[in-house]
């Protein structure tokens, strides 16, 4: 089926949008180069064709101990093992000090869901960071850790249940423990929430892939709560394993719903950002299945969740197939400000080609990153080499907030990409060097790349 020109016209100009079965339409039809256009002239439109940003910030797993079982996951531990950990305030502090003396201006903490973690363990982390890097906006705990925190965290008031069980609550009872964790965690020092654990929100590839790990509407309910709250929050999408491409339109419905949602509410938090990223196999148990078989002449079994040979068996996603979902993604979330490259798995030049497929932003220059790597994908980027990356594609860098105010705009001759004079020496093996004092906090002196989106009518 021919996709409708008059359509595609209407999403660009934000003037009408995608439907479920129009998305699906788009993967199934689309010319890769219209799709890449096509995502391109929306993320011109929201973002204007000049600046392409970045932040700086430090990934720090302050944990791999996990009550869940992800079966994508090389990371976790059960707590016993020799290279089972949790970060001790001076390693954290350290980790702090070095980010800070980069310029970096926010801290993403996430780690597994450690069940001997105590609520006040995580107040005491917020508040001595608040206290001693006080410009460092603290981007922390994704969705599953605080589905944790409501099953085993000691709340007075609140019963507690077995690791992985917070289900077992009476619903409200769920909701009002899990909004008193957020209010303590907010009050001590709690920004906002990274989207991390979204994986794939469909039930039938989310109880095989994430054993004890949060539901999807668990999932969504904690940002629910956050941006009822006043925090803003990420998302994310995991995909190329065992869904389909309907499971991936429907999770980014999902995601296009809640935003809605805060929206008509009118909440001080929302959605500011979408990335989507392909499964990384090695060294995950689910990394062991079999490829699907793409001569077959049957369909992929994913596309069936009634099929006896669902989730037996993994259609890979490379570097088109990635293109293709992340061009989708900026057609079809249009409430949604940000849509990000994901370099860190699909390495530097498909990340810079992401710019090209309605990316407007190259997210972080990566300062430490265990998750991905534990499945065997190892990228690094110093801030010198990310702003090439963006100037290379046309665009000028540009440092970014966590809500996509730019910091600093690297068009003169300073700029980190400017300032080296031999790229062939130029090797990222140490965390960056010093740069000198991080920019101003002071918002009111800060540029929005644009202001916060409204939704469009159907």
């Amino acid at each position: 089926m021919p996709v409708d020109t008059h359509v595609i016209s209407e999403v660009i100009e934000g003037r009408r949008r995608l439907s479920a079965a129009e998305a699906m339409e788009l993967y199934g039809h689309a010319s890769q180069h219209d799709l890449g256009q096509w995502a391109s002239a929306v993320s011109a439109r929201l973002h204007g064709t000049q600046a392409r940003t970045y932040v700086l910030d430090r990934n720090v797993n302050y944990t791999n101990v996990c009550s869940a079982r992800c079966t994508f996951c090389a990371f976790r531990r059960d707590g016993d093992e020799p290279d089972a950990y949790t970060l001790s305030k001076e390693q954290l502090r350290e980790k702090l000090a070095q980010l800070q003396a980069i310029g970096g201006t926010q801290v993403l903490l996430q780690g597994g869901m450690n069940p001997r973690l105590p609520l006040a363990f995580y107040e005491d982390m917020l508040t001595w960071m608040k206290r001693e890097f006080p410009a460092i906006h603290r981007h922390a705990f994704s969705p599953p850790e605080l589905v944790e925190l409501v099953a085993v965290g000691e709340v007075e008031g609140f019963p507690t249940t077995k690791p992985g069980h917070s289900g077992e609550l009476e619903p409200a009872v769920w909701t009002a423990k899990l909004e008193t964790i957020l209010r303590r965690l907010q009050a001590a020092g709690l920004d906002s929430i990274p989207g991390g654990g979204g994986e794939i929100f469909a039930e039938h590839v989310r109880r095989r892939i994430g054993l004890g790990k949060a539901t999807a509407d668990q999932w969504l309910n904690v940002m629910r709560c956050a941006h009822r709250l006043g925090m803003f929050t990420s998302a994310t999408m995991m995909f190329g394993h065992i869904e389909s491409v309907a499971d991936r339109i429907d999770h980014m419905q999902r995601i296009r719903d809640a935003q809605d949602e805060a929206i008509r509410g009118n909440w001080p938090g929302r959605y500011v950002s979408f990335i989507a990223w392909p499964f990384q196999r090695e060294n995950t148990p689910m990394g062991r299945l079999p490829d699907w078989d793409v001569e077959s002449d049957t369909p992929f079994p994913g596309e069936n969740p009634d099929d006896p040979r669902h989730g037996k068996s993994l259609r890979m996603a490379g570097a088109t197939e990635y293109l293709r979902i992340q061009a989708i993604s900026r057609l079809f979330l249009d409430n949604i400000l940000s849509i990000g490259s994901s370099w860190v798995t699909m390495g530097p030049h498909i990340g810079q080609l992401a710019l090209f497929h309605g990316a407007n932003d190259m997210g972080s220059v990566m300062m430490e990153e265990n998750v991905v790597s534990a499945a065997g994908t190892t990228y690094s980027l110093d801030e010198a080499l990310l702003c090439r990356l963006i100037r290379d594609a046309g665009f000028v860098p540009a440092q970014r907030d966590n809500v996509y105010r730019v910091l600093r705009r690297h068009d003169g001759p300073d700029s980190p990409d400017l300032r080296v004079t031999d790229w062939s020496t130029h090797r990222v093996s140490k965390p960056h060097p010093p740069r000198g004092p991080s920019p101003s906090t002071d918002t009111s002196k800060l540029v929005p790349l644009i202001a916060r989106p409204s939704t469009s009518s159907s």
